[in-house]
This record gives structure tokens, sequence and C-alpha cells, in this order.
């Protein structure tokens, strides 16, 4: 395998430092058919742990403590996926802007909290099949708080002229050499999800 991203989320998501340490995320490949990520960060049990056991696609996770990674790819089709410290996951799968085609997909995660230092880390593997042909961009961003204090952070925030935030601003996104992840002579599975057949809207994702 070739290189090893890494990256900190120091910014709020529209470009004000923050207070505290970061979410940090490092990407890496396992094989040629999955990608491992692994996230760390501060722990502020605000919310707290949703009512899906761990381990579990959680609707919604975005409701919680959180931090998300995007994997955009050709013709504005990306890949969403939302760790949570106690455990949960949710995978998306969008063609277009918040259009969902496919959510609540399995995932191999485990995330463990330090109480005591109050971080917590967590690890996935994401198979190849749930990423869009021709990965070229990425953001991250994480999510902590309650009411008039829920915190919104982006790696890399929307510029001025935004009033709210919205993770789905897809110009914002930067530049990511997704084949550098692999072997020279890597070439992307063709995926049983974003095949054109399979590629329909089945709901919309706000």
């Amino acid at each position: 395998m070739n290189k090893k991203f890494e990256f900190s989320i120091r910014t709020t998501w529209d470009g004000k430092p923050i207070h505290h340490e970061p979410v940090k995320f490092t990407v890496n490949a396992v094989n040629d058919d999955s990608l491992k990520v692994e996230v760390r960060g501060s722990f502020f049990n605000d919310p707290g742990s949703p009512a899906v056991p761990p381990g579990n696609p959680c609707p919604e996770l975005w409701e919680y403590e959180v931090a998300e990674i995007f994997f955009l790819g050709a013709e504005d089709k990306y890949l969403e996926v939302e760790f949570c410290p106690h455990g949960q996951h949710l995978v998306l799968l969008l063609n277009g802007t918040r259009n969902m085609i496919k959510d609540k997909l399995a995932l191999e995660y485990t995330a463990v909290i330090d109480e005591e230092n109050k971080t917590w880390k967590g690890n996935a593997i994401i198979p190849m099949d749930y990423f869009p042909p021709e990965v070229a961009k990425i953001n991250a961003y994480a999510i902590h708080g309650s009411g008039e204090c829920r915190q919104y952070e982006a790696l890399y925030p929307a510029t001025t002229g935004f009033d709210t935030p919205d993770f789905h601003r897809l110009q914002f996104f930067k530049d990511f050499n997704f084949k550098a992840l692999f072997t020279d002579t890597w070439k992307q599975p063709k995926s049983i999800y974003w095949t054109a057949s399979r590629n329909e809207p089945n709901t919309l994702y706000s």
C-alpha cells in the first residue's frame, strides 16, 4: 500500500478557529477492496449516546456528537460516513446534493471513550463498494453540543456569505488523491451500489 492521509479539523463550519483538541482523521488502504478510517478527538458527551446499540447504524446520527467524512466522486456522487464516540455509525450514498440513494449500510466500526482524559477514538473498515467512481475530493466535519451551544466544525469551511452550516456544499470540498492510497497498478473495482440500474433515488436527505 502507498500513502496515508492525515488531517485535523481546526475550524468551525464558517472558518473560525476552534478552542479545543481537534478531531483528527487518518485514512489508509487495508487492501485493494477496503479503506481504513481512524478518528480521534475530544469527547464532550453532549448530546449523550443514541438509543441505538453500539455497532449499529443510527438514523439521523448527525443530531448527536459525531465526526463525519465525505468522499466526492464524478458527477456529484458521494459517500458520507458518520462516526459516533458511543459506537454507532451511519453510511449514506448520495447521487447529487442531498439526494440519498442508500443509507444505514453495514459498517465494521468500533469506538472507545477515555473518560479520564475526555477523548475518544474510532476505527472503521469501509468496503470499496461504497465509494463512488472517480473519487477526487474530500471534506470532513465534527459536531457536538446541544441547543444554542451546538458546534459545527469543518476541515474545509464555507467562505463568507452563508448564515447557517450546510455540510453538503460540495463547492468547498478540496482535491484528494484517492488513488495514491493504493499501489500504482490499482484500479477501482466496479460497485454493486453505483451501477446505473441501482442509481435511482429512493428518498431525499435534507
